[in-house]
């Protein structure tokens, strides 16, 4: 079975979406089981939360929109930038290797997409955005870190973009911030009107089934925004959850701290096994694996561990992207990627 054009894995170890491995916080399940058929039958009251949210990040609440999922506030975005233009020579720019929502969300308004390649070794390619922008740029995708690269945009870089491209919204999605959170530049949000960025609870909160994600920008930026939102877009019992997740403040730190463990050990398994890699700064690891990468991840999801194939988009060739989780499930996964390198599938930096 296929959902939105990723296979569904089965039973086995979770390794391919970049969910938190080892769950949600045990006071988000309480906070759920605490609830009561009258608060599921009403429909939800959302000023508690975009207040919790606000104070949260540290902004006023007219500065965000809650989402369902980041995802929704991608596709949101799109539509408020070219829905109402009615000029199908505006122009979105996306640097590739990229999450495919961008692209979905301005293909299906009919935008013209700029995709842009990156450097050697997945650099962000800057100078190239920069001259990719022309009168017509209404929107780009950044993405820090990077999802499939795992790659940071320096501060610097963004606001050189940002300033390039005043007339255009630019959207920084920080979906995995949380596992380095100098990358944000959520505290220079204030001086640039044009920029809007994007948070999710999915990946280090541990709740991607709740589908929570913000968009935090300028209240006029947000307007357009707001105008094409559903109305009673999020759940109860996702606001319930989230509420939860952000009362327990211990959960986030030491799951953060099991990432960056899993991370240092794939990076030991690839420099002992030979496998290319690039260092991240989310809670993934892109490896390069060969010509042989779909045999690759059909082998170790035979083995229970599924990974994302990431071979078949033209940017990434050859390689797989690894969730950092759990240790003990990294550790899984290591296991696996030695099964499969002693089978003599993978490509390791021996036999390039």
């Amino acid at each position: 079975m296929t959902v939105q054009g990723i296979p569904s894995p089965g039973d086995g170890l979770r390794l391919h979406l970049n969910e938190n491995t080892g769950g949600c916080s045990e006071r988000v399940m309480e906070a759920i089981r605490a609830l009561r058929g009258t608060d599921i039958a009403t429909y939800p009251d959302y000023r508690h939360d975009v207040a919790a949210v606000g104070r949260h990040f540290g902004v006023d609440p007219d500065w965000l929109v809650l989402t369902n999922g980041l995802d929704e506030g991608i596709f949101l975005a799109a539509i408020a930038t070219f829905g109402r233009a009615h000029d199908a020579s505006l122009e979105a720019i996306v640097p590739v290797p990229a999450f495919d929502p961008y692209l979905t969300a301005t293909a299906a308004v009919d935008a013209v997409t700029i995709r842009i390649p990156p450097g050697p070794d997945f650099a962000f390619p800057a100078d190239a955005v920069i001259a990719a922008v022309t009168p017509k740029t209404r929107l780009i995708f950044l993405n820090t870190p990077n999802n499939p690269t795992g790659q940071t945009i320096p501060r610097e870089v963004l606001r050189r973009i940002i300033a390039a491209a005043p007339q255009a919204t630019v959207v920084i999605d920080e979906a995995y911030v949380e596992f380095d959170p100098a990358g944000s530049v959520l505290d220079e949000l204030p001086r640039h009107a044009n920029v809007i960025i994007g948070r999710t609870f999915s990946k280090a909160y541990g709740l991607a089934g709740m589908r929570i994600g913000v968009l935090i920008g300028h209240p006029e930026r947000l307007e357009a925004i707001r105008a094409v939102t559903p109305v009673f877009n999020m759940n109860t019992v996702a606001m319930t959850a989230l509420h939860a997740a952000l009362a327990d403040t211990t959960f986030l730190p030491a799951y953060v701290a099991a990432v960056d463990d899993s991370r240092r050990r794939l990076y030991a398994a690839c420099e002992r096994l030979g496998i290319a890699y690039w260092p991240s700064a989310a809670n993934f690891v892109l490896m390069h694996v060969g010509t042989r990468a779909s045999e690759i991840v059909a082998h170790l999801a035979g083995r229970g561990v599924h990974v994302r194939d990431r071979s078949k988009d033209p940017h990434s060739p050859g390689c797989i992207r690894v969730t950092a989780g759990v240790t003990a499930h990294t550790d899984q996964a290591v296991a696996a990627l030695e099964a499969v390198v002693a089978a003599g599938l993978v490509e390791t930096r021996s036999t390039r």
